[in-house]
C-alpha cells in the first residue's frame, strides 16, 4: 500500500495538475529531509508557528501578569528562563514573542515579495526608459543601509509595530526586484514568450500568467534567507524601542530591558537572545536547503 502511494506520488506522467502538485510536493519534502540541516531549520520554523499559534497552552503563566516577590528569581522548575525585573516570567513572554516575531515576518514577505517580483518583472519585460527608472529607483534603495533606512522610515512615521512593518518592508524589496529582472532577461525572447504574444495575449497577461510563475522558485529561495535579516532588523528596531511598545512581549525590547541586568541577571537579556539566534538560524539552514533543492545550478557548482 506504502510503495503505491510512493509510486502514485513520484509519477513521472501525471494524470491531473493535482497528482503533479502533489508528487513535486513529496519530492521536495523529502529532498529536504535528506539534508540535516535543511532538516533542521524546518523543524525550527514548525516549532515557531506551533508556539505562536498555542502559545496560551505553551506558555505557564500570562506574558504581563506581574509578581514583584518574584522578580529576576534565576531560571528554575517554575520558571523555566528566570523572570524579569517586574517579575514577568521570562519563557511566557519569549513564547508570546513568537507570535509577534512571526506576524512581522509574514507582513514583511507577504508585502515585499510581491513588490519586488511586479517591478523587476516589468522592468526585465519591458525594457528601455522603464527599465532604466524602475532599476534607478530600486539602486537608490540598495545604496542605502536597510537599518539605517528602517531608523529613518520608523523615526518618521512612529514607533508601533505597523510603522516599523512599513518600514522594513520599504527598504527589503530591491533584492527582490533585481533577481526577478536578472531571470526576466534569460527568458525574455523566449519562443513561448513569442508564441503567446503572436496569439494577441496583452502585456499584463504575459507578465502575471507566464513571465511571474517562472521566477516563484528564486523569491522562495530569497525570501527564506531573508527572513533571519528581517527578524534581526525587527529586533534592532525592538531594542532601540522603535519597534512593538511596552508591554508586548517582543524579543528585541526585551533584550533592552534587560541589557541593565546583564552583569548579574543574565538570563533576562540572554533568553530572548537565543530565541532571536536560534529562530534565524533555523530560516537560514531552510533557506540554503530550499537553494540546492529548487536551484539546480547551484546544485551543480557544489
Amino acid at each position: 500500500m506504502a510503495f503505491s502511494a510512493v509510486r502514485w506520488l513520484t509519477d513521472t506522467t501525471p494524470a491531473s495538475r493535482l497528482q503533479a502538485n502533489a508528487g513535486r510536493s513529496y519530492a521536495l519534502t523529502r529532498a529536504l529531509l535528506r539534508n540535516p540541516l535543511a532538516a533542521l531549520g524546518l523543524f525550527i520554523i514548525i516549532a515557531l508557528v506551533l508556539t505562536a499559534l498555542f502559545a496560551p497552552w505553551v506558555a505557564h503563566y500570562p506574558p504581563n501578569a506581574q509578581e514583584l516577590g518574584d522578580r529576576l528569581l534565576p531560571p528554575s522548575g517554575a520558571h523555566w528562563m528566570g523572570t524579569d525585573e517586574l517579575g514577568r516570567d521570562i519563557y511566557s513572554r519569549v513564547v508570546y514573542g513568537a507570535r509577534i516575531t512571526l506576524l512581522i515576518v509574514v507582513l514583511v514577505a507577504v508585502i515585499t515579495a510581491p513588490l519586488g517580483l511586479i517591478v523587476g518583472a516589468v522592468s526585465g519585460y519591458f525594457g528601455g526608459w522603464i527599465d532604466r527608472v524602475l532599476m534607478g529607483i530600486t539602486d537608490m534603495f540598495l545604496s542605502m543601509p536597510k537599518l539605517i533606512l528602517a531608523l529613518a522610515f520608523v523615526a518618521a512615521l512612529g514607533p508601533g509595530i505597523e510603522n516599523a512593518v512599513i518600514a522594513i518592508a520599504i527598504t527589503a524589496w530591491p533584492p527582490y526586484a533585481r533577481i526577478a529582472r536578472s531571470e526576466v532577461l534569460t527568458f525574455r525572447g523566449a519562443e513561448f514568450i513569442s508564441a503567446v504574444q503572436i496569439q494577441g495575449a496583452s502585456s499584463a497577461r504575459v507578465i502575471f500568467n507566464h513571465v511571474l510563475p517562472l521566477c516563484y522558485s528564486s523569491m522562495i529561495i530569497r525570501v527564506t534567507l531573508d527572513m533571519a535579516g528581517i527578524i534581526l532588523i525587527a529586533a534592532g528596531l525592538g531594542f532601540l524601542g522603535l519597534g512593538a511598545q511596552p508591554p508586548l512581549p517582543e524579543w528585541g525590547a526585551m533584550i533592552s530591558r534587560g541589557r541593565s541586568y546583564i552583569l548579574d541577571q543574565w538570563w533576562v537579556a540572554t533568553m530572548p537572545g537565543f530565541a532571536i539566534i536560534i529562530v534565524s538560524l533555523g530560516f537560514c539552514f531552510l533557506g540554503d536547503g530550499l537553494r540546492d533543492v529548487l536551484d539546480p545550478k547551484h546544485s551543480s557548482d557544489r
